[in-house]
């Protein structure tokens, strides 16, 4: 019993750090879109925009690499079937979005970054209910 309360309180402290964590990069997953959504920008806005998403995708990747490391083996697991559920949507999102953009009723530069933080967002629900669920 005792093991068990254990491993809840590391679960919850997991979870609570990658919200800590992921706080600011989901800010600034909304400031490159946000940057981005403009399709005639000078280069100044090109430069930020290109600035503001890398500095995105390095502090997602700190986030994941140290929710990893926090994990135990079956958060691992769950976290990593969440990860593929996830990357399957967003493969499907951007096929379609790929064929609006060629039908020309939509622009893929529209979309492209608003499909990848959905991808990231369906992830983390799929794994948090999983991990609620399940436990």
């Amino acid at each position: 019993m005792a093991k068990q309360v254990e491993q809840d309180q590391v679960t919850r402290a997991a979870r609570r750090a990658v919200l800590i964590d992921g706080i600011p990069v989901v800010t600034l997953g909304g400031i490159a879109l946000a940057l981005g959504s403009n399709p005639d920008q000078s280069t100044a806005q090109k430069a930020w925009w290109i600035a503001i998403t890398t500095v995105f995708a390095l502090a997602m990747a700190w986030v994941l690499l140290r929710a990893f490391r926090r994990a135990d083996e079956y958060l691992r697991r769950i976290q990593l079937e969440s990860m593929a559920i996830a990357f399957a949507a967003v493969l499907v999102a951007l096929q379609v979005a790929t064929l609006l953009d060629a039908a020309g009723i939509i622009r893929l530069h529209q979309l492209a970054q608003l499909i990848l933080l959905g991808g990231v967002a369906l992830w983390q629900l799929i794994a948090d209910l999983r991990t609620r669920l399940n436990r």
